[in-house]
């Protein structure tokens, strides 16, 4: 099957209803055939196929790990090429790829955490598009909920995404910081819970309709003293 043949395929697996057993299909494509069609998706002009695509990338790539560690390690340098200035593009999808991926890989988490965490870093490899950021946001809100020992570092650069003039930015700011909150930074989260902003969050594979506020309430009441 062609890459073009390949990328309508999956296309058709990432819009189909029963999601997770499309994602058991494409784990099952040899994933160096599958990743160019999903690098591909992350440009759709759907965004529930984007983020399905990243979904779908996490599983693909983690499943790789497992047999070919260097062929995955290879992908993620492709997610860091993509963020890189002298890419000459813009990285869509790249940041919530490598999130997904060290959420469901211990091995890659261990090694890429603190790359992912250095793109909400000042004083790292930034990211200063904003739409980035809030894939960067998201990226690092994914490996908190799912490893946050490996995302404590990060406390100190969420805390600055609180006031954003983006709700997007704030609200995911907030849901990222949900599972490793601090004293510093549950204050400032109250401060939003009256934050009637709304905001579009990918969580449990789902788009979900939410506002800055609901996401302080849930972050405080899942980390209460």
């Amino acid at each position: 099957m062609g890459n073009r043949e390949l990328k309508a395929r999956i296309g058709q697996l990432l819009r189909q209803d029963d999601f997770q057993n499309a994602l058991e299909t494409i784990r099952s494509i040899p994933g160096r055939q599958a990743v160019n069609p999903l690098f591909s998706l992350f440009y759709s002009g759907d965004e529930a196929i984007r983020w399905r695509a990243v979904t779908a990338m996490g599983a693909v790539v983690g499943h790789m790990a497992d047999s070919a560690m260097e062929s995955a390690r290879v992908v993620m340098r492709r997610l860091m090429w993509n963020l890189n200035d002298e890419s000459g593009g813009i990285g869509w999808g790249s940041p919530e790829a490598m999130g997904e991926i060290t959420a469901v890989h211990a091995g890659l988490a261990g090694e890429f955490a603190s790359i992912l965490i250095s793109y909400i870093n000042p004083d790292g490899n930034f990211l200063e598009h904003e739409l980035l950021q809030r894939g960067s946001l998201w990226g690092v809100g994914r490996l908190a909920h799912a490893r946050p020992l490996l995302a404590k570092p990060a406390t100190p650069f969420l805390t600055a995404f609180f006031d954003s003039p983006d709700p997007y930015l704030r609200g995911t700011a907030i849901w990222a910081a949900a599972p490793i909150l601090n004293d510093t930074m549950r204050p400032l989260i109250r401060t939003r819970l009256s934050d009637t902003a709304p905001l579009r969050l990918y969580r449990q594979m789902q788009i979900m309709e939410t506002t800055v506020g609901n996401l302080a309430k849930a972050a405080l009441a899942n980390n209460a003293l």
